[in-house]
């Protein structure tokens, strides 16, 4: 049967189990949204601007594990979506990016909005796709799933002349693929495990470092085996938060530049460190030359490209990690390593984290603190970028697997309020919190206009520092107190939440947090609260540039500078 290029799109969207779509419409893409009411499956959500459907489709991606798609139009339209494609890209999030192209006859001829968007995002997606035949447009539906969904994720685009969505030719939707030239390992190879095992087994100062790839793989039980038949403390990265009980007595907390100090302790006192699912970046490691001293590394990782790139590794291991730590269970021996555990516990009880329980002023520690006593952690906690962050990661204890949302590699402010959009469609059952911080609020605060349009029920927690915070502490600490540019000017946040029509409140002392929190809970749709948080609070432990995870900044004094 014969069906336009629009409706070919539609229908092999559907077959792949796409339920949301999050976009704006343009020129390019009028035969595709006018085909759209004929596909009542497809639920569109206008967006205010491309950046914020890219995250919101990154954040449906990170809470149900399936492609998030997003869909823009030719030129500005799809160059809006790059930030938030190398986001996914950086944090290996599976999307699928659709964007609107000029009629075959215009390209190469700087037509009217016409972009080479596939040539930009060349770099930032696992695969992209210009569309230059109708007849092939549902072999690249399915195989623009296929790549982004499998192996190591990331997004993939596709870019449609418009001519190819007015075009009819038969449809067929192909039942599999066939890319010779994809291939990834999911199972790793056995004599590798046999040596991590015998590693493992030898070891009496082990750490486990749990990265994204646990999450993606939904390793969650198979981690939680593994440290508790070995019992093997865990330490996590920033995007690694979730994959492991927080309250567990094996879990010692984040590593890296502001990690807790028993966290990096523990792996620069190690014998063994097993990284499973994570990259070895440079705010997780600091100094690589110096990083885990005493330690042989054995690296599990579904992208070779990973292992070595950035630390040495003795036991190399590709595969997918839920695979590989499950044929290491299988054969593991029971240990108990209680002096190692017994130090770490006392490194834990000397070297606790700040802030959330002194004095008198209102403190973002705080904040998140009872946030977390308010939801018990049963809700979702979607962060941007900054100070705002890291106090998440620090002192929000996460229950649940997969329930810290955030932008990792790409460090993309304004990321919280779109992602979370997407997180709270995927579950509308779910609560969800957008942490944000007071600049990067503002630079997706359209999207207010989304939520209160589709009435999307996400509470929204702004830190307001009155500061581009993170910056300005770089500046205080490296800088001499230099704050050039850092200092905003900002609006009344709760009258812009309630120009859209959402109820919010302005708190601005201890006492009124917790009731505030409350209120928001218990309000049946969208709620934001402007925190109003002491300017000049810094976010520690802190590893300065160039350091060892052995050396961090505990306080503000420079003179309490702790060497482990």
């Amino acid at each position: 049967m014969k069906k336009t290029g629009a409706q070919i799109l539609c229908e092999s969207l559907i077959k792949e189990g796409v339920e949301v779509i999050f976009g704006i419409l343009g020129g390019a893409l009028l035969p595709v949204y006018d085909t759209l009411p004929q596909y009542p499956q497809l639920r569109h959500i206008l967006v205010r601007h491309e950046q914020g459907a890219a995250h919101a489709a990154d954040g449906y991606a990170r809470v149900t594990h399936k492609a998030g798609v997003c869909i823009a139009t030719s030129g500005p339209g799809a160059t809006n979506l790059v930030t938030g494609i190398a986001n996914a890209y950086m944090d290996s999030c599976p999307m699928v990016a659709i964007t609107g192209q000029v009629g075959r006859p215009f390209i190469g001829k700087d037509a009217f909005q016409e972009t080479d968007i596939t040539g930009i995002t060349l770099p930032i997606t696992k695969h992209n796709y210009l569309v230059d035949d109708t007849a092939e447009l549902a072999r690249t539906v399915k195989e623009a799933f296929y790549i982004a969904q499998t192996g190591r994720p990331g997004p993939v685009l596709i870019d449609m002349p418009k001519d190819v969505q007015q075009e009819e030719v038969e449809f067929t939707y192909p039942e599999k693929v066939d890319l010779p030239g994809y291939k990834f390992v999911s199972r790793g190879h056995l004599a590798q495990i046999k040596k991590a095992v015998g590693r493992i087994n030898k070891a009496e100062r082990p750490v486990i470092i749990a990265g994204r790839g646990i999450v993606i793989s939904q390793a969650y039980n198979e981690l939680k085996e593994l440290a508790e038949k070995a019992q093997i403390p865990v330490v996590n990265t920033l995007l690694g938060i979730s994959s492991f009980p927080g309250a567990h007595i094996l879990n010692f907390g984040m590593i890296g530049m502001h990690g807790m100090a028993y966290a990096n302790m523990a792996v620069q006192n190690a014998d063994l460190i097993i990284a499973a699912g994570m990259r070895f970046d440079d705010r997780a490691t600091a100094n690589t030359k110096r990083f885990a001293p005493q330690a042989g590394v054995i690296h599990i990782d579904i992208d070779p490209a990973e292992i070595g790139k950035n630390v040495p590794v003795d036991i190399p291991i590709v595969g997918d990690v839920k695979n590989v730590l499950k044929a290491i269970n299988k054969q593991i021996e029971r240990r108990d390593h209680l002096d190692w555990i017994t130090q770490l516990d006392q490194w834990r009880r000397e070297h606790p984290l700040l802030g959330h329980d002194q004095g008198n002023e209102l403190l973002p520690q705080y904040v998140i603190r009872q946030i977390q006593e308010a939801t018990q952690g049963n809700t979702i906690i979607v962060t941007g970028v900054g100070q705002h962050q890291m106090w998440a990661a620090q002192h929000f204890v996460y229950t649940k697997p997969n329930s810290f949302i955030s932008s990792g590699g790409l460090g993309t402010m304004g990321f919280e309020l779109p992602a979370a959009i997407g997180a709270k469609v995927a579950h509308p059952e779910e609560m969800v919190w957008s942490i944000a911080g007071d600049g990067g609020f503002q630079m997706t605060v359209q999207e207010l206009g989304t939520i209160a349009q589709e009435n999307i029920a996400v509470k929204i927690a702004i830190i307001n520092n009155g500061y581009l915070g993170m910056v300005r502490q770089w500046q205080e600490l490296f800088y001499e107190r230099r704050y050039v540019d850092t200092k905003l000017w900002n609006p009344d946040f709760v009258k812009i939440a309630e120009a859209y029509n959402i109820s919010g409140i302005k708190v601005k002392s201890r006492e009124e947090v917790a009731p505030a929190i409350q209120k928001a809970m218990d309000h049946p749709g969208p709620f934001l609260i402007d925190f109003v948080v002491e300017p000049e609070e810094n976010v520690y432990p802190m590893v300065q540039p160039g350091e060892s995870l052995s050396r961090l900044l505990e306080t503000p004094k420079p003179e309490m500078i702790s060497s482990y």
